[in-house]
């Protein structure tokens, strides 16, 4: 296949490596498996996804509407804040509604009676390793931190979602949180129907624990009577996907540089916002290269790396781990061409499912 980088491609079969993980979770715990969209929403790939998992969850009224009509399953309803405007929509498409605080449940729950309604904790402990990620930060607006202001609220209540890790691959640790957790709110956990444990699990890291994540994920679930909901992202599509890309011109200022036809500001902007670099395999080889995007941002740099043979105009390369938090958060900074989506099934066989062009540039400022 022929296709104009700079392109998003989607690996089938690596998916599902980790989608089969998750089954696998699913067997051993005894949860339910809901894809977060905030994370990963390329709903062309929903079909197999929706094999392996329960349903979606939400971050916004859009999100939701997508998961209710690209993903069905279950559907929850999550927003830090959900507008007047936005509440009987969000009740008409979900399954379960959360709300993040105790003012937006007694403001707006009435009106979303008709489902079972859950609120967000803030148990004050959380694995991060980025403050800007992190929900129990001082000052978190995130969920309710006050158990006795939650006791007041509790027959209003069927569940609660606890969102504390963040790329946690250490299994000791999530199980030393978990702990936490329930001994600042069992009370309350035997109280409500369900708890969602949120994302940010990452069990489909190697070598990672799973049996003892399933059997102590299934202890929580009998010790307090709920049904346990977990809402992976990037443990769910984690190195299933590339951003092609080829290289426009290089250069040397110090060192030598490559300029590629796409840029991390736009099409994988948490690179720059939480100061990674991009993966490219194999990274061996005795040319150095920096290799940068086609932005005028000073730091548009996917980082360095080590390649075989020098890189000339034309050369292609591919950026690794482009799944998660990329599709979702890709903009149009500096007017620089949008990235089609492709996807490579089992087979190899390559198919393009969505591009994009001036129109759409424009149409998106006006």
């Amino acid at each position: 296949m022929s296709l104009q980088t700079p392109y998003y491609l989607i690996d089938r079969a690596a998916l599902l490596v980790n989608l089969r993980q998750a089954a696998r979770l699913r067997a051993l715990s005894g949860a339910k498996i809901l894809l977060a969209l905030k994370c990963f929403a390329t709903w062309p790939v929903f079909d197999l996804m929706r094999e392996y998992l329960d349903g979606t969850t939400s971050s916004s009224l859009y999100e939701l509407q997508l998961g209710r009509e690209k993903f069905g399953g279950e559907t929850h309803a999550y927003s830090v804040a959900w507008a007047d405007r936005e509440i009987d929509a969000a009740v008409a498409n979900a399954d379960k509604i959360i709300f993040n605080s105790v003012s937006q449940l007694q403001r707006l729950g009435a009106r979303a009676a008709a489902i079972p309604r859950g609120l967000r904790l803030n148990p004050g402990v959380s694995a991060s390793n980025y403050d800007l990620a992190d929900p129990a930060r001082p000052f978190s607006r995130l969920g309710e931190a006050d158990v006795a202001r939650v006791e007041e609220v509790i027959a209003q209540l069927d569940g609660f979602m606890i969102h504390n890790n963040c790329d946690n691959r250490d299994f000791a640790r999530f199980d030393r949180l978990l702990g936490q957790v329930e001994e600042r709110w069992a009370p309350l956990l035997a109280r409500v129907d369900w708890v969602s444990l949120g994302g940010g699990i990452h069990f489909t890291a190697p070598g990672y624990p799973l049996e003892a994540l399933g059997a102590r994920l299934a202890r929580f679930a009998e010790r307090h009577g709920v049904q346990v909901f977990l809402e992976p992202g990037e443990a769910l599509v984690h190195d299933s996907a590339t951003l092609e890309v080829t290289v426009l011109d290089t250069l040397h200022n110090g060192k030598a540089l490559a300029v590629v036809d796409a840029a991390t500001e736009a099409h994988m902007p948490d690179l720059l916002i939480y100061g990674l670099q991009a993966r490219i395999e194999p990274d061996r080889g005795a040319h150095r290269y920096m290799v940068c995007g086609r932005t005028c941002l000073a730091g548009d740099v996917f980082g360095e790396y080590d390649f075989p043979e020098p890189l000339v105009p034309g050369s292609r390369l591919s950026l690794r781990d482009a799944a998660g938090y990329t599709m979702v958060k890709k903009n149009w900074f500096n007017g620089v061409g949008m990235p089609a989506i492709a996807v490579k099934e089992p087979d190899g066989r390559v198919h393009v499912v969505r591009e994009f062009g001036y129109r759409d540039y424009v149409g998106s400022l006006g």
